[in-house]
């Protein structure tokens, strides 16, 4: 299963990690809080939509993924 950042709006074109709660190679489960992404206009934690193990992370904290990027 792909991640991929949300849209948190119509104008809202990228977002920045502010945290993970989960590293690479945790479990998952629905509901589980995975990150934290920060935009212009809001914040908010981005839970998981289905079970399975988290294999990489590709944007770290810090770092700006554009939405729709895995």
């Amino acid at each position: 299963m792909n991640i991929l950042m949300p849209q948190l709006g119509e104008t809202v074109a990228e977002g920045k990690i502010t945290k993970w709660f989960k590293s690479a190679g945790d479990a998952v489960k629905p509901g589980d809080n995975l990150f934290e992404i920060e935009t212009d206009k809001t914040s908010m934690e981005v839970p998981a939509t289905e079970a399975g193990v988290l294999s990489e992370i590709r944007v770290l904290e810090g770092e700006v993924a554009p939405v729709g990027a895995i």
